[in-house]
């Protein structure tokens, strides 16, 4: 277990002016309130408090952080309150430990919205004190490093939350290296066999390899040399991570991924970074194409450096990072290289600005309200992979990859995203789907009055022209809607010689509203147009006195249930408690029992039912969502494709059939396979499954087939 006596020194020697007083006396007070709580290895539970701070202490953060680190659990686990804290240690370490706090503090029905709500408070806490999050990261790390000792169910558990919403929000504040650390034992446990396969590549050789890293280590230092610059040259394995999701976004085998091994060559100024690329690119030839310079343009967490990727001597690929020695600090510390948090100040202003994707992050989520959108938008936002664009000003524009004119419209100002009508990229006409790439040069045409298309919502990328295309569709319906709810409410209301507006100025109907637990009198009534609510239930509520009639108007789910009437029960799907109702399955994410879903009205064919996190459905108005579930007396068989990876061995295709029919008696509907140019078998098998449990299972089963390396599910048809 760390001593506090170690951190105490690390800060001094960061900070030798630093007040070391409110560190020893939140190490007292933890000790104290957490005395007798033990950890899941048997150390006592100060240990961890002492480890988060001892990370914030490598970082060089302020002592009111680690302070705040010590005490970061006091509020969840023991008797303390905020009050206690705030008047033992001020205002400003309580207001840290609450927001930790408040983020760890999640209970929700689903794994979804407890995902969803755990991201959003995080983002909060960045645009309110970034601290928070920063020990939040500390305090995952550390939790990460002592899964051995959690129960094996648990540990895949915490992974994929880990690679889901903590490595991203690292990468995004620039501090690589917890990045790098969390991805890397998050890997181990949620794909074992997977990191053990490249684990084992990359250590086979190895002596080869050393000598490889010398060899080249050895040209480059006397190339340096030889044109007077002092560089220091290092060269380095890529993370199995890394590894793994280069071949599995890439196609590729082991052998196929050149950048296993990497350089980076330090020197001391910038215009030294250009001189030493010159000499790179006369001692090897350069891949043109494969050049970025992220010093003259950052990235947005201001990550500094040149990338270059050169055919090297023995005709291999290598790649080549150059930067002075305060970008790879930078690179590797991000915000914390940057801190300037001394005794409560705020960032300094360059810090700021650079910073400035985070209140972008908290304006795009303000209107997400369905955890599954807010999920998909900040994944968008996490996981940019920018490129550059200028306007004809010549200002800087930094989108994602694969955005479209229409984000960048929208990146300039809503109403110019809305009035969207045309593009010139270099002074050339494009579509409005054209993909954008580094370098351009965007003119946007508008026209007055022109409005989003709901089409756009198939190709445009950004969290901000996403959110606002949906806002408008989503007002534009409600509006339809409302005017729909309105004349089947006079409709129903005439029929019973009663005047449906005379009602409404006398407040009768917004008592209506209030019985529904709605707050205005429209909302109640745009429910009546999207046929969730019936003219007659508002009737009932408004003039309770008044007997109701034996038939009642019909809403858009009933009429749905009258013009397409079908038994439901061989489909194992509810909906709302009704069975006598036509429900199809979307062809876009093919649910199974077990997966989470959602169904949506549809116009004249009954209910379609999503996987919830199906990016189709995401783009469907979510006034048409309607509650359903899977019935748990369902006995019926469900079609699903899967495709399993493989080598091109004697006898593979027999083994995978032999799995999948014999040893689970699972029937194949379809089955086709295909050797790729680079000597991977491909199998695709559409089986019948009862659950998602089921399928997982013979996934497995599958993965266990001697050289078989992936087994995925095919969605969509």
């Amino acid at each position: 277990m760390i001593r506090i006596t170690e951190i105490l020194d690390k800060i001094t020697e960061n900070n030798p002016d630093a007040d070391l007083d409110i560190v020893r006396q939140a190490y007292v007070y933890s000790a104290k309130v957490h005395d007798g709580q033990t950890r899941l290895s048997g150390e006592p539970y100060l240990s961890h408090p002492l480890e988060v701070a001892n990370i914030l202490a490598d970082m060089k953060f302020d002592v009111e952080s680690i302070a705040a680190a010590l005490l970061h659990d006091v509020i969840e686990d023991t008797h303390a309150t905020k009050e206690d804290i705030d008047e033992k240690f001020g205002h400003g370490v309580a207001h840290i430990v609450e927001g930790v706090t408040k983020i760890s503090k999640l209970t929700f029905s689903t794994k979804v919205a407890q995902q969803a709500e755990s991201l959003r408070k995080m983002i909060l806490a960045m645009a309110d004190d970034i601290r928070v999050v920063l020990i939040k990261l500390a305090d995952r790390l550390h939790n990460m490093r002592t899964l051995k000792y959690q129960r094996g169910e648990k540990q895949i558990t915490i992974s994929q939350e880990t690679l889901d919403i903590y490595t991203p929000i690292a990468a995004r504040l620039g501090i690589f290296w917890v990045k790098h650390e969390l991805e890397e034992i998050a890997f181990f446990y949620t794909m074992p066999e997977a990191y053990k396969e490249i684990d084992d590549l990359v250590h086979r050789k190895k002596e080869e390899k050393e000598n490889y890293i010398s060899f080249v280590q050895d040209q480059l230092n006397k190339k340096m040399e030889s044109a007077g610059l002092a560089a220091e040259i290092k060269g380095r394995y890529k993370q199995h991570y890394s590894i793994y999701q280069k071949m599995v976004s890439q196609k590729l085998d082991f052998d196929q991924v050149y950048d296993i091994i990497a350089f980076r060559i330090i020197v001391d100024s910038e215009p030294k970074c250009y001189e030493a690329m010159g000499q790179v690119h006369s001692l090897w030839k350069p891949i043109y194409y494969k050049f970025k310079d992220y010093i003259g343009n950052p990235k947005p967490n201001m990550y500094k450096s040149l990338h270059t990727t050169v055919i090297g001597p023995y005709g291999e690929r290598i790649e080549i990072q150059l930067r002075t020695w305060e970008m790879d600090q930078l690179a590797e510390s991000g915000i914390a290289a940057h801190w300037s948090y001394k005794e409560g100040s705020n960032f300094d202003e360059k810090t700021g600005q650079a910073f400035a994707w985070i209140r972008n992050l908290v304006e795009n989520q303000e209107e997400s309200n369905d955890p599954d959108e807010f999920l998909e938008n900040v994944r968008i936002d996490l996981y940019p992979g920018e490129i550059y664009l200028f306007t004809p000003n010549g200002d800087i524009k930094i989108l994602p990859k694969g955005a479209t004119a229409v984000d960048f419209a929208y990146s300039i100002h809503t109403e110019v995203g809305a009035e969207c009508t045309g593009a010139k990229v270099n002074g050339r006409l494009v579509p409005l789907t054209h993909q954008l790439a580094t370098g351009n040069t965007v003119e946007i045409i508008t026209t007055k009055g022109h409005t989003p298309s709901p089409d756009w919502l198939n190709f445009v990328k950004t969290v901000k022209a996403r959110t606002k295309i949906r806002h408008f569709i989503k007002t534009k319906e409600k509006e339809r809607s409302i005017s729909l709810g309105k004349e089947l409410c006079e409709k129903l209301f005439r029929k019973k010689n009663q005047n449906f507006k005379a009602l409404m100025n006398s407040g009768e109907i917004e008592t209506a509203a209030k019985a529904f637990g709605f707050k205005a009198v429209n909302d109640v009534i745009a429910h009546v147009g999207f046929g969730k609510i019936t003219p007659q239930q508002i009737f009932n509520k408004a003039l309770p006195g008044i007997a109701h009639e034996k038939e009642k108007e019909p809403s858009l789910l009933e009429k749905i249930i009258k013009g397409t009437s079908k038994r439901n029960a061989g489909t194992g799907i509810v909906v709302k408690g009704l069975d006598d109702i036509l429900v199809r399955f979307s062809k876009c994410c093919n649910p199974l029992p077990g997966d989470p879903i959602t169904g949506y009205i549809t116009q004249g064919q009954g209910v379609a039912i999503h996987r919830k996190n199906c990016k189709s459905a995401l783009q469907l108005s979510p006034e048409r969502k309607i509650d359903v579930q899977w019935s748990d007396d369902s006995t019926e068989s469900y079609p699903v494709t899967i495709r399993v990876r493989s080598i091109d061995r004697f006898g593979i295709l027999a083994d995978l059939i032999s799995t999948i029919s014999n040893k689970n008696g699972i029937n194949i509907m379809h089955s086709r396979s295909e050797t790729t140019e680079f000597g991977t078998f491909n199998s695709y098998f559409t089986i019948a499954v009862a659950s998602s449990a089921q399928l997982h299972k013979i996934m497995k089963e599958l993965k266990k087939v001697k050289q078989v390396n992936n087994v995925k599910r095919i969605l969509g048809s």
